[in-house]
């Protein structure tokens, strides 16, 4: 069974959790930038958490099915519509060969997620079909999807039922987050003016947005004295003070390292909401201790195994 790109879509390529292990060789991790989203729709498809999806953006793919198959679709709502139907996020839907999905109109989100029962048939590289645009490897032969191309797929249609997901677990994605954070190795280098401005004002993601980083705008957050820093590790969803006194958050394809005050580090059952906003939304950050966040993480965890559980239970009947 076959995905065939009737058209591209703005930016289509196939993601799934990311690369780890290997930036201590200076290769970015890339994968999903909505992680929860990935793996609700692969849990509700009886899939691997690790089994790879494709991550579309608006304007979005317009995609021919040329056998049956059981798919999800998650994160932003773009309006799905198979044949001319609508299609509901977080939900199993069963198409019929020759059907075609498209798109209709971004109504919330900015990235959503498609997954195959299965999973498609891609190459690995380095341990993930991710893929890496820059180096041109992982995913679709190392490139975002185009029209004409064919994304093949595994033939496991007959055993999942019909199966929704329920607001609970879904994250509360909104156009203006506050996201909580934990502090990062250079927090203690603002003035108390500066924390202030950092934990209280609002900020506006700028047009400088994409996998590799989000830089916000607002308010000058200060620093008590210029630092010359040597390069350290930096992870997804590090905020990193530039000498300006605005920020970036890094993101899914970030780089491996980097020289400006790591000032916060956004935990990550937040990074899928993070990741569906977009240029001119607002952001604003809470500051939680690691031992929140950690609980926050094992919380989502528990919930997703007991939907796991129910699916299983579900398609055994």
């Amino acid at each position: 069974m076959s995905l065939i790109f009737k058209k591209p879509g703005i930016l289509t390529t196939v993601q799934d959790l990311g690369r780890a292990g290997a930036q201590r060789f200076a290769i970015n991790p890339n994968g999903v930038m909505d992680g929860a989203a990935a793996r609700l729709v692969n849990a509700i498809l009886g899939n691997a958490d690790s089994t790879a999806v494709l991550e579309m953006h608006f304007p979005s793919p317009v995609i021919e099915f040329d056998a049956d198959a059981m798919i999800a679709i998650g994160g932003a709502d773009l309006g799905a519509r198979i044949d001319g139907a609508d299609v509901r996020n977080f939900s199993t839907t069963f198409v019929k060969e020759g059907s075609v999905l498209e798109f209709a109109k971004r109504t919330s989100g900015n990235r959503a997620y498609l997954s195959v029962k299965g999973g498609f048939q891609i190459d690995k590289w380095l341990g993930s079909a991710s893929t890496n645009l820059v180096a041109g490897v992982g995913g679709f032969t190392g490139r975002r999807l185009m029209a004409g191309d064919r994304l093949d797929c595994r033939d496991e249609v007959n055993s999942s039922r019909h199966i929704s997901i329920g607001p609970s677990i879904i994250p509360r994605y909104s156009r203006f987050p506050t996201v909580r954070i934990v502090a990062g190795s250079e927090f203690e280098f603002l003035t108390a003016t500066g924390e202030r401005t950092f934990l209280s004002e609002g900020f506006t993601l700028t047009n400088n947005c994409d996998r590799m980083g989000y830089r916000i705008s607002g308010k000058p957050v200060d620093l008590l004295h210029e630092v010359q820093l040597v390069s350290s590790a930096v992870t997804f969803g590090t905020i990193q003070l530039v000498p300006d006194g605005q920020m970036i958050i890094l993101m899914a394809d970030h780089q491996t390292s980097g020289g400006y005050p790591r000032i916060g580090n956004v935990i990550s059952v937040d990074l899928p909401i993070l990741a569906q906003c977009g240029p001119g939304d607002g952001v604003s950050f809470e500051m939680v201790s690691i031992e929140e966040s950690e609980q926050l993480a094992l919380e989502f965890e528990k919930e997703l195994n007991f939907l796991r559980v129910g699916c299983r239970l579900q398609n055994q009947k």
